[in-house]
């Protein structure tokens, strides 16, 4: 019998570059949902706790506040991303 494992995409985090394409490519994707999921597995992999402490926040409502069911306020996912080195920035949609 085949045994599986689910496949934990924090674990497979491994340098800024990695960082910087899976959130480019969530934010491509225009689904809040996937990019709050992508920023928590992201946190997970940086260590949650140290970036709770970070951003002033309890790491139980960071968790929470970076899953697909979340709803964080601008500021939290701001911070969150300058903590991991980012910033938000914006572009011109090309037309379709």
């Amino acid at each position: 019998m085949l045994k599986t494992t689910k496949w934990d995409l924090a674990k497979h985090i491994n340098t800024q570059e990695d960082v910087f394409g899976i959130l480019e490519a969530a934010l491509e994707e225009n689904d809040t949902a996937l990019l709050l999921a992508v920023l928590g597995d992201i946190a997970r992999s940086k260590g949650m706790a140290q970036i709770a402490k970070d951003v002033n926040l309890a790491r139980e409502s960071l968790y929470r506040s970076l899953s697909t069911e979340g709803n964080p306020s601008f500021s939290t996912v701001a911070k969150v991303l300058d903590n991991l080195g980012f910033q938000l920035s914006l572009k011109q949609k090309v037309p379709a």
